[in-house]
C-alpha cells in the first residue's frame, strides 16, 4: 500500500504553530491526489451519513438548533481511509514526541454542511472531562460560505476565521479553543478528528467514539 508523509518542513510549521499558538493553519497539507480521492469517497456514501449528535454515549442528542450538518465515521476499510489515518498517525507520533503528551490514538469522521447548514458555538472538550486533545479539521472542497470561526480561549472575542479550502489542515487544542461553523453557501466537505488521550480505568473503557 502506497503511504503518503508529510513533508518535514510542513511537520515543523505544525508544531511551531501549535508551541506558540496553540493553533495551527497549514495549506496543502496532504498530496492532491489523496484529497481528491477523500472527497470521491465522501460524496460517493452521502445516502450513509447521519444527523449528526451533540455529546457523546448516553449523552447524545440530536439538536437541529445548534448543528445540522451529517456525518459519517471513519471505518478504515478502504485504502484511502488507511492512508488518511497514516498521516494521522504519523502527526500523533511526532506530536508526542515533541510535546509528551502521550497521545494513544486517532479517532474521525467525514462531515458535509448543506445549503444552510451550522454548528453553533462550542467546545469540543471540558477540563478534566474528556479525552480529546486536539481536535482537526480537513478541507475536502473550497465552497462559499461555510468558514470556522475560532475564539480566544475564554472570551467571546474572535481569534481567526477561516475560510474552507482544499487541502487545508487546521489543528487546535480543543478545550481551550470555542469555535462554529458558520451556514454554508454551498456543500462543504471535510474530516473532523481528534488526537485522544486514554481516560480509561478499572470500572471506565474509553468510547471508540
Amino acid at each position: 500500500m502506497y503511504t503518503p508523509d508529510f513533508p518535514s518542513h510542513t511537520l515543523d510549521t505544525l508544531l511551531d504553530q501549535i508551541e506558540q499558538h496553540g493553533l495551527a493553519v497549514i495549506d496543502n497539507a496532504i498530496p492532491c491526489e489523496l484529497t481528491e480521492s477523500l472527497l470521491t469517497e465522501c460524496l460517493t456514501q452521502q445516502s450513509l451519513f447521519k444527523p449528526a449528535g451533540i455529546g457523546r454515549e448516553a449523552d447524545k442528542q440530536l439538536d437541529a438548533s445548534i448543528r445540522s450538518d451529517k456525518t459519517r465515521w471513519f471505518d478504515s476499510q478502504t485504502l484511502v481511509q488507511q492512508q488518511y489515518l497514516s498521516l494521522m498517525e504519523q502527526l500523533r507520533n511526532i506530536i508526542n514526541q515533541h510535546f509528551y503528551l502521550g497521545l494513544f490514538d486517532y479517532e474521525a469522521h467525514y462531515a458535509t454542511y448543506q445549503v444552510g447548514d451550522f454548528y453553533k458555538k462550542h467546545l469540543d472538550a471540558f477540563k478534566g472531562r474528556s479525552n480529546r486533545v486536539f481536535t482537526t479539521v480537513f478541507y475536502l472542497n473550497s465552497p462559499e460560505g461555510g468558514e470556522l470561526v475560532i475564539y480566544k480561549p475564554k472570551s467571546k472575542e474572535v481569534l481567526t476565521t477561516i475560510k474552507p479550502k482544499a487541502g487545508t489542515l487546521v489543528l487546535f487544542v480543543s478545550e481551550e479553543f470555542a469555535h462554529e461553523v458558520l451556514p454554508a453557501l454551498g456543500p462543504r466537505h471535510s474530516i473532523a478528528g481528534w488526537f485522544r488521550k486514554n481516560t480509561s480505568s478499572h470500572s471506565y473503557i474509553d468510547p471508540a467514539n
